[in-house]
């Protein structure tokens, strides 16, 4: 049986549903031609981060101010330019090189959480050709004066501003720690969101004991982390005017099967690549055509979002009763 693995994120039409989510490995041209050799249907760039474009103004500041103590705080405050691989202009570059040579939609990212002059990128990005942008929103609310509705503010307002800036289908990746997220979705989307990506991975500090410092730590995903979006895809699934990607988890073929069948439009991955090489895009679409030929689907649309909450048998299995079922039923083994 010929499986159809068409579908359609952000209003761009793709030969399948598995993108590359942004990481490091978009910052090197070869790469992304091997992704879209491997069957990746289109390809999320690495993020430009506000403290880039933050950094570049405060340099030329600093150089035409040459002499004074004005911007020192500040300029020891941001990151050094060259912990980042590409800068600003290069990365605006960089997407409009993979936009000629890669052959398939190109999706830029900007990640940040205030308005600012950065906006001035996104257009920048947009006449480099770029698909879509993806905003990865990445926030940590530490401020006690800071409630939650001012914090979901700074995000309605980030989105609102971009979308107005652009033309182009603007996706938005943001993390689960809201009250309601359901609700943040809805004002996401009405704030200008074509596609919402969930979700951003929080990534937590760690302690170095002989040094004393803070150091940064990432941990690459698994499978397990899939069912924490897998679950609000599933929920958010037909209730919304926007795509749906999922990320974050997607390790094997039948972790892509479920994110179409929770609903998602498209499953985004990274930590696999790394894992596993490039070849793992094929190993996963190869998988995901598999299940749905042997489950009689004649294409991923008509699989897309059968386990949802709005088609489950089951709705209640989304909420507090199958909390209640889980741990009621659950009796482990005692070793």
């Amino acid at each position: 049986m010929t499986v159809d693995l068409a579908t359609t994120y952000l209003g761009l039409p793709l030969k399948n549903p598995l993108l590359v989510a942004a990481c490091s490995l978009t910052d090197q041209m070869d790469k992304l031609r091997q992704m879209a050799e491997a069957g990746a249907a289109a390809i999320v760039m690495h993020s430009l981060f506000e403290e880039q474009i933050e950094y570049e103004t405060l340099e030329f500041q600093r150089v035409h101010e040459r002499g004074t103590d004005s911007f020192a705080e500040a300029l020891t405050y941001f990151p050094n330019l060259d912990d980042y691989r590409l800068g600003p202009q290069d990365y605006v570059d960089h997407v409009a090189q993979a936009k000629k040579t890669v052959g398939v939609p190109i999706i830029a990212s900007l990640n940040g959480i205030t308005p600012g002059g950065w906006i001035r990128y996104a257009k920048m990005l947009q006449d480099a050709g770029a698909d879509a942008l993806e905003l990865n929103v990445y926030y940590i609310a530490a401020d006690m004066n800071l409630s939650g509705a001012e914090v979901e503010q700074k995000y309605i307002d980030l989105v609102h501003s971009v979308k107005q800036a652009i033309s182009i289908p603007l996706a938005v990746k943001v993390g689960p720690f809201f009250s309601s997220p359901a609700h943040m979705a809805r004002r996401l989307v009405e704030a200008g969101a074509d596609g919402l990506v969930l979700f951003n991975r929080f990534l937590q500090p760690d302690f170095d004991l002989e040094d004393l410092q803070v150091k940064p730590h990432l941990e690459l995903s698994s499978s397990a982390e899939l069912l924490l979006p897998l679950r609000w895809i599933a929920i958010l699934y037909g209730r919304l005017n926007a795509s749906l990607a999922l990320t974050t988890g997607i390790h094997r073929p039948v972790d892509l099967v479920k994110a179409i069948l929770a609903g998602a439009n498209v499953g985004m991955v990274a930590s696999v690549l790394y894992r596993q090489g490039i070849a793992a895009i094929r190993t996963l679409l190869e998988g995901l055509e598999s299940w749905l030929s042997e489950h009689g689907y004649a294409s991923v649309q008509e699989a897309c979002g059968a386990l949802s909450q709005a088609k489950c048998p089951d709705p209640a299995a989304f909420e507090r009763a199958n909390y209640m079922r889980a741990l009621t039923s659950f009796t482990g083994q005692v070793i």
